[in-house]
């Protein structure tokens, strides 16, 4: 495969520095690339690709008049983080989970953090995912966010920034799995020479960390999911099967004396932990929102009862509003006593007149976000952006300024990919997987999201992007 016309060009390049050298930890693999002629790639290309739609690796796209299920495209050049680098992201992460754990006990209890300023306390009080019925509770064993997807970006200057934080039903994990295993029958002899860590025991460890949640010795666990039209159900019964648990619906569940049970076809058997995968106000319609049919009513008196766990925890998604997300690192210092060991991006908050008068003057060069969107939706990528696009968003965020934080556009660093030209690099993101059980551990491998079309930062996969394997070495 020709590799000499690649290089870094003006941005962070993770197989190539920027005076052309090769990184040591992708030496072996670069040699290989250059091995392995262009027919080849593309057939193992062509190969992985077969393999996912035979296992089914699909998500759903609403609004896309192309049809909605969709494979998610698996780039077979993998991308390869050294160990030191993954030590340091491993000790942000684990101090990010325990501080914002601490946040949501305090912010729901005692409110501290309110009280004494550090975040402005109608930030919290009157956002919408502050669940007034969570006020006093404590979730069993003190955890309120046991599985986190936390996005990151590496800047220009190699340097990774957290983007965001996912508390809520954090998706992608199946597609960590799968892609590992596609990868490892594609590059089966340099995939054991680099000495890659294992993810493959992700729900075993996902199983025990949810079995920890309850008292009982042997805790019955059901993943409920809204069902086969929500785009990440592929992912929802990928993961009780690899557990050996059972998949359900809202209409499979029944709430009797505050305890859960599903329906069985030999009677009713209950259930103690539930790892779900429904939005907050769809999991009772008797607390929140009266109109959905996909919780149970019942659910939430049955936990506050302490008669199931449910992870994530109800109300943890008032951690992950982007305009939260700015007090992070005050956060981190308030309750450890600790500088953050894994920076923000620079946040604007809308919300504050001076940044509110700074995005309106710069809102060509920033990246403007929606406090409460997700998946690529709602934002603005200002270079990128037309001028009707820049107007349109000055009127959204005078209107509703609270709506709304923006970030300078970050130069996101660039992995090799095989795209219809050859080898080119490729933006991309990276969302690792952290579990909080009996202790706080990062799963040593992550979702790496990859921008398909050339010099696009969007990688998200509703949005047109694709994923690669993450390695990450002993």
């Amino acid at each position: 495969m020709k590799t000499e016309g690649y290089n870094a060009g003006e941005h962070y390049d993770e197989m190539i520095s920027g005076d052309g050298k090769i990184r040591e930890h992708y030496n072996e693999f670069y040699h290989h690339l250059k091995k392995t002629s262009s027919r080849k790639m593309n057939h193992l290309q062509h190969s992985a690709n077969q393999t996912q739609r035979s296992m089914g690796m699909t998500f759903n796209v609403y609004h896309d008049n192309q049809g909605m299920e969709k494979i998610l495209h698996l780039d077979i050049i993998p991308r390869i983080i050294p160990n030191s680098e993954w030590q340091k992201l491993e000790a942000g992460l684990k101090q990010r989970t325990h501080s914002l754990n601490l946040f949501l006990q305090d912010i729901y209890n005692e409110r501290n953090i309110l009280k004494d300023g550090i975040v402005p306390s109608e930030l919290i009080l009157k956002s919408k995912d502050y669940l007034e019925p969570c006020i006093g509770l404590t979730p069993p064993k003190g955890i309120w966010c046991h599985i986190t997807g936390t996005d990151l970006v590496k800047a220009k200057d190699g340097e990774y920034y957290i983007l965001e934080d996912n508390l809520r039903c954090p998706s992608g994990v199946s597609y960590m799995l799968e892609s590992r295993e596609i990868i490892k029958r594609v590059y089966p002899d340099i995939f054991n020479q680099k000495g890659v860590m294992p993810v493959s025991n992700y729900p075993t460890k996902l199983l025990r960390m949810l079995q920890n949640l309850s008292d009982k010795p042997k805790p019955v666990v059901g993943v409920l999911t809204p069902g086969i039209y929500n785009s990440a159900y592929y992912e929802h019964s990928y993961l009780a099967l690899q557990m050996g648990v059972e998949l359900v619906n809202g209409v499979d569940l029944i709430v009797e004396n505050k305890k859960v049970y599903m329906q069985t076809t030999k009677g009713l058997q209950q259930i103690d932990v539930l790892y779900r995968r429904i939005d907050d106000t769809f999991l009772d319609p008797e607390t929140f929102n009266p109109e959905s049919m996909l919780g149970v009513p019942g659910l939430f008196e049955a936990y506050k009862a302490g008669n199931i766990a449910m992870a994530n925890a109800p109300g943890t998604g008032v951690a992950d509003d982007k305009a939260v997300y700015a007090y992070v690192p005050k956060i981190i210092k308030y309750y450890l006593n600790e500088e953050p060991i894994l920076n923000n991006v620079p946040t604007y908050l809308c919300r504050e007149e001076e940044d509110r008068k700074y995005v309106l003057d710069h809102i060509e060069e920033l990246v403007v976000k929606e406090t409460n969107a997700a998946g690529g939706y709602g934002m603005l990528i200002g270079p990128k952006a037309t001028e009707e696009e820049h107007a349109k968003f000055r009127e959204l965020v005078k209107n509703n300024p609270s709506n709304y934080i923006a970030q300078p556009t970050l130069s996101l660093s660039t992995v090799p990919t095989l795209t219809d030209e050859g080898i080119s690099g490729r933006h991309v993101d990276l969302r690792p997987y952290i579990l909080y059980g009996e202790e706080i551990e990062v799963i040593p491998g992550a979702l790496t999201r990859v921008a398909l079309k050339k010099g696009s930062l969007v990688v998200n996969s509703s949005q047109g992007g694709g994923s690669k394997d993450t390695w990450v070495l002993y």
